[in-house]
């Protein structure tokens, strides 16, 4: 069979292409590993509280993690404003609000929320989503990601990790004494399968550094390790506190949309594998997709990457489901089922 010149040139230009990716993630999977970091406790405690009450659920939650400890500090906050879509596919306005009149009472001496939206303009979407009013209602500075200078980036390097040039984090995450997430609870349609506390930590990195034609964002959801990526961004930071709304959940679908349930729970840590894990049960318990709803939680792949990387607890057994109330007690032995 003969064929022509140009749909010559294009398959010899995608074999060659083919080839050489596959030699590149070759010497992905051949890399020397990284040390892991030290989960900073054999146990992980992750609280449960009903959102019947959104505010007052928050309040019992962070009773729980001496918030007189933040008395002077810096505090980096990490929200989920990912597009500017409706609760639960960003952070809600008054779990944000919520939040952070408490670490306010707590005696912070500064706080920002920092920021990249991956489906639009974060600008806008923090716009949109009432972001900038509330800080200057509330007092806390917030930090759009895209619009940093280069010397605000710090590049991390390739060894031991999946992403073919390193990735740069927010230096604003690493210089702050404390960290704090306010993660969804969903599943993700485009490879990551599902977001809460790891995948949340995508919004830390740049798509584009300063003067740089690079797309990390690119790089990532082409890639066959997009979940290992997920897992890796967050061996290079530390978070103190991660706060869950999962009043509502996608449980198909997602980031920005998708099908609606109502666990109607508040969920707090110190854990992000804990806490994921957790919330993936909760998503088991509702009936997920078939990637979220397969094999063992803690062998999947963004929970299994991030216990090799030291990020937080190995196994459902070392988790301690505490429940403050009496709704999140019979929500508790449901989870529990599905969290092992």
């Amino acid at each position: 069979m003969k064929i022509s010149r140009r749909k010559f040139i294009a398959l010899t230009s995608f074999i060659g292409s083919a080839l050489l990716l596959s030699g590149v993630y070759t010497s992905i999977s051949l890399r020397q590993s990284i040390p892991p970091l030290k989960p900073p406790e054999e146990r992980a405690k992750v609280f449960i509280a009903s959102a019947e009450n959104k505010q007052a659920s928050i309040k019992q939650v962070l009773d729980n993690f001496h918030l007189e400890n933040y008395d002077g500090t810096s505090v980096a906050l990490k929200a989920n404003f990912n597009s500017a879509d409706p609760f639960p596919a960003s952070t809600d306005i008054t779990t944000l609000t919520t939040v952070i009149k408490a670490l306010k009472n707590s005696g912070v001496k500064e706080m920002a929320l920092g920021e990249r939206s991956g489906m639009g303009n974060t600008r806008k979407i923090l716009e949109d989503k009432g972001v900038f009013a509330l800080s200057k209602k509330l007092g806390f500075k917030v930090v759009v990601l895209d619009e940093l200078d280069k010397v605000e980036w710090l590049q991390i390097s390739s060894d031991g990790i999946h992403w073919l040039n390193g990735f740069p984090i927010a230096k604003m995450f690493l210089e702050a004494d404390k960290v704090v997430q306010l993660c969804c609870l969903k599943t993700h349609r485009f490879g990551g399968h599902f977001t809460m506390s790891l995948k949340n930590s995508v919004g830390l990195i740049a798509k584009q550094p300063p003067k740089s034609l690079y797309n990390y964002m690119a790089e990532l959801h082409s890639s066959p390790f997009q979940r290992l990526m997920i897992a890796e961004i967050n061996r290079f930071y530390k978070v103190d506190l991660v706060v869950m709304d999962a009043e509502k959940a996608f449980i198909k679908g997602g980031p920005e949309k998708g099908e609606i349930v109502k666990p109607n729970l508040i969920l707090a840590s110190r854990d992000r594998v804990a806490i994921d894990a957790v919330g993936v049960a909760i998503l088991r318990l509702y009936g997920s997709t078939k990637e979220v709803m397969r094999g063992k939680i803690f062998e999947l792949e963004q929970i299994k990457r991030a216990v090799e990387l030291g990020v937080g607890v190995s196994s459902p057994e070392k988790i301690d489901l505490i429940s403050l109330d009496e709704f999140s007690q019979e929500m508790s032995e449901k989870i529990k089922t599905f969290l092992s």
